[in-house]
Formats: C-alpha cells, sequence, structure tokens
C-alpha cells in the first residue's frame, strides 16, 4: 500500500524512522518531504505543494504526526476531502483539550492514537499488516 506523512520540520526524524518501518513492510511511500530543503521562493514553494498534492492524492492512507504546521493541516483536509484513510498521531492528550484541539481531528476516518513514538510505530504497522490482508 501506498504511504504519504505529514508533519513538520521539527519531527524529521520521526518522520523518517516511521517511512523506514513501513518500507521494510513492502509499503511505499508516495513522497519524501524530508528529503527538501526548506523552500527559499514562492517557485519552490509551488513545486514542492504540488508534489505534496499528488503523494496524498496518491496514497492508500496518510499519517498524521503532530505537532504539524499549516501544510501538515492542508494535507489532512485533501486527504479527508478525498475519502482516505487517515491516522493522526499525537505525542500528548492534547487533541482531546477543547481550547487546542481542530475539528477535524475527530470526524470519521481519522483513527486517533496518543502515546509514545514506538508504540504508535508498532500500532499502524499492525493495522497496515491487516489492511494488507484485507486486499488479498
Amino acid at each position: 500500500m501506498k504511504f504519504y506523512i505529514a508533519s513538520s520540520f521539527k519531527n524529521i526524524e520521526e518522520v523518517r524512522n516511521l517511512s523506514n518501518e513501513l518500507k521494510l513492510r513492502g509499503h511505499i511511500h508516495s513522497y519524501d518531504w524530508t528529503q527538501n530543503e526548506r523552500a527559499n521562493s514562492i517557485e519552490k514553494l509551488a513545486t514542492i505543494g504540488e508534489l505534496e498534492k499528488a503523494a496524498v492524492i496518491e496514497s492508500d492512507f496518510v499519517v498524521i504526526l503532530l505537532p504539524g504546521g499549516k501544510g501538515t493541516h492542508i494535507e489532512l483536509g485533501i486527504a479527508i476531502g478525498l475519502g482516505k484513510r487517515v491516522y493522526l498521531y499525537s505525542p500528548t492528550d492534547e487533541i482531546y483539550d477543547y481550547d487546542k484541539t481542530s475539528t477535524f481531528y475527530h470526524i470519521q476516518g481519522v483513527e486517533k492514537f496518543v502515546g509514545t513514538d514506538d508504540a504508535f510505530v508498532q500500532y499502524l504497522v499492525e493495522v497496515c499488516n491487516e489492511e494488507s490482508m484485507d486486499l488479498t
């Protein structure tokens, strides 16, 4: 299955670790934005935006690693709008704090996980394995 991981530059190592775990199990990363440097022009922003949009469209599921930035939440919106499976990871339970959460974290089709990075990786690998088996 193809996947996309949305997050912020602050979480590059977590994104890379999760991507590697999923790829080791035969999944395909539709676009790895962690290979980019920060954009320094509107043209580069536009190019990266088109690549990221295409990657979300092409993916079977999208992972949101919080905390995320503006782009993370736009990618979440694209994924929800397309009816993609979304797995939302938060290291804290702030996603359940009414004053800090987002409406869209709580809609149908968004699977939430709060805990450690390692526990989330294990959870996602198990879920992906089950879903892969259901497709065969």
